[in-house]
Formats: C-alpha cells, structure tokens, sequence
C-alpha cells in the first residue's frame, strides 16, 4: 500500500519532469506543499538561473501563509549556499514550514553544507529517503556528471531483426518505423548534445535536430567526431540555421589546409588527443563536461560504438529491434572491432524495460562492467 509520503512525492516527481531537458547542468527538480492531505501548492525548477522548486512552490502558494502542520514534499535535498540564486534553505525557514520530506540528497560533492542537517539544526523535522531510487534516476545524468565531470551517455541504435544497423552498402534509412523515430526526436530534446562518428555524416548527411510535431524542441549541441577533419563544409550539419552549436573534434596535428575550410563557418573546431589512431573518447569525454554538457546521446556509427563499449564510457543503452531481416552476412553491426571470444565476457545490461512502438520494440538498460 502506498504510504502519503509516497504518494505525494510521486506528485513532487512528476512536477519535476516538467523541466526535463530545460535545467542543465541543474539537476530537474519538483516541490509539493501539503495542508491537510491536500497540495496546495507545486512547484519546479524551470531552468538554470531562475527559481529553484522549492521557492516557485512557496511563491505559488494558494492561501497567504505557511500554517502549522504543512508539510513540503521535494525530490532533492534542498540547497544551502548561494549560487546563482539564494539558499533554498533560508527561503523554507523564512516561509515558517516546519517539516520537509525530502526524496534523496545532492550527490554535489562541491556543494558546501547539506541542506537537511541545516534544516534540522534550525528545528525543522526532516525526513530524507522517500523514493530515493525514482528520484535518482530522474537525475541520473545530473548524478554522473556531478561526481565524475563527464556527461552521461547514452547510446542509441537501430537493428534488423538479424542484428544489422545498415545494409552492405551503408543505407540505415529506414530501419525503424516513424513512432520510434519520433521517440528519438524527444531523446534530442531531453539531452545536452549528441554525437555521430564522420563516417555517419559522410554516409547520411544529417542534420541532427530535433524535429517533434509541436515544434517546441531545442536542438542538442551537435558533436561529430572527426579525427582527420573530413567533414563536408556544406554538410548540413553545418549549413542548417540551428540555434545550437556544432562542434568537430579533430586530432590536435589537424591539417593547416583542412582547417581554412573551416575559417568562416560557424562550428567549433575542438583539438583532442588521439588514441591508436582516433579521437581519445575518454579525453574527449572530460573536455565535453569542462563545457558543462551534462547529457550526451551516440547515435553512431559502429567505430565509436565499439570503441565506447570496450572502454566501459556507456551508462545507458536504447537498442531499438525492427521486424526486418537483411538475410545476409555483410551488413554493418551495432559495434565494430573486436569483441571477446568468450560468451562469458559478453557485456550484460540490467534494470531492462522494454517498450512497443507499432511493429518495433525499444530495449532500455544499463550495462555491468566488469573491471
């Protein structure tokens, strides 16, 4: 049975996910007021810079002031020092609330002073916890990038029904069907930026926005791993008027030649190490999160896909299956390179969900490293 804590931070989750895709390198974060087992107030952060929910919730709040036995409900621990805008704290103690039931702590480690043994200290009753692991994967990327400094990844690829990504002659469109695709566009819309190797933007030419019916989504950074600089300057990557930038990652000894091509365009030549031969994923990794991107989504090819997985630098999969068979052997896999030869030290993935759409089926999961 649900408990009340529960139910009503599930109300507090779901007004968080109103600011999915909107609050990096914040994390996405709801808050509930409850006066006698109603809400009388919610809220949410919007995005980076405005109010925190904690505060949009009190701004809100439908009847003048905070009464004795109001409860807020808000899924991360609140803030206790001064950013960008003030503690949350300070704001809940103001306000006169005198019990917080809070879904799991900031992982933050820069943040100075956690906000429930402050609230605690001041007398405030404090319940932390509550769907601790619903509100972590609300922010999971926010999560990763706060403790390592590098984006979450995710992985996104199409197959054949016989586990082919292209035909031989490298046609990917279509293999899954509109409704899957259109779940793509909302992945773009959620995250920071996505990526592609240049052997997709020489086979495909995409633009990499974010298309959805409504017209409201933000186009991700776009990042094209490119060690040799080889990408078209009338790709339309680059020529399509996106309000979001394009960066190429090339090896630090580019060509002079190849980069002058490049002089009034309007991406971001980024210079990386190269490892054997190639962009240095993991390097590259670390100089995306000194750019504050939080989230990144791969969308291919199968050089980088292998490379990522063998490098353990994956932490979520979507693995799209549609009812197609190419039938023969020299299509063009998920991943390249080599793989084990050993069943055993295949990589596994666990928390799996699985999602229709029409006749394609999504598979979600996370992978289990083995080190």
């Amino acid at each position: 049975m649900t408990s009340p804590d529960e139910k009503y931070m599930r109300e507090a989750i779901r007004w968080a996910k109103k600011g999915i895709g909107r609050t990096s390198p914040n994390p996405m974060v709801g808050a509930v007021i409850v006066r006698d087992n109603r809400i009388i107030s919610a809220g949410y952060h919007q995005r980076a810079g405005v109010d925190h929910a904690e505060v949009d919730a009190l701004k809100k709040m439908s009847e003048s002031a905070v009464l004795t036995g109001d409860v807020m409900y808000v899924t991360l621990e609140p803030c206790n020092h001064h950013g960008r805008t003030g503690p949350c704290t300070e704001a809940i103690l103001k306000s006169g609330l005198r019990k917080v039931v809070i879904g799991m702590q900031d992982p933050n480690p820069n943040v100075v002073g956690g906000g429930g043994a402050f609230l605690r200290g001041k007398g405030v009753e404090v319940t932390i916890g509550v769907l601790e692991s619903e509100c972590s994967k609300l922010n999971e990327a926010y999560i990763k990038f706060v403790s390592t400094r590098r984006p979450f990844v995710i992985a996104k690829s199409a197959l054949t029904m016989d586990g082919w990504t292209a035909t031989s002659a490298g046609q990917s469109r279509w293999i899954t069907n509109e409704r899957s695709r259109a779940f793509v566009h909302r992945l773009r819309d959620q995250v920071d930026a996505v990526l592609v190797g240049i052997g997709t933007i020489l086979a495909d030419d995409p633009l990499l926005t974010t298309r959805l019916k409504n017209k409201r989504g933000k186009d991700p950074i776009r990042v094209i791993v490119d060690t040799n600089l080889k990408t078209p300057h009338n790709a339309k990557v680059i020529t399509h008027p996106s309000a979001s930038r394009t960066l190429i990652m090339v090896n630090e000894d580019v060509r002079a030649e190849a980069l002058r091509l490049f002089e009034n365009s309007p991406v971001s030549i980024v210079r990386c190490p190269i490892k054997e031969g190639n962009i240095d994923l993991g390097v590259m990794l670390d100089i995306l999160g000194d750019m504050s991107i939080t989230s990144l989504l791969v969308e291919g090819g199968a050089a980088i896909m292998g490379t990522l997985i063998r490098e353990h630098l994956i932490d979520k999969f979507h693995i799209f299956k549609a009812p197609k068979i190419l039938g023969g052997g020299d299509g063009i896999p998920m991943a390249g390179g080599h793989g084990p030869g050993d069943m055993g030290e295949a990589l596994g993935l666990k928390d799996i969900s699985v999602r229709r759409f029409g006749d394609d089926f999504l598979f979600t999961g996370y992978p289990v490293y083995s080190r």
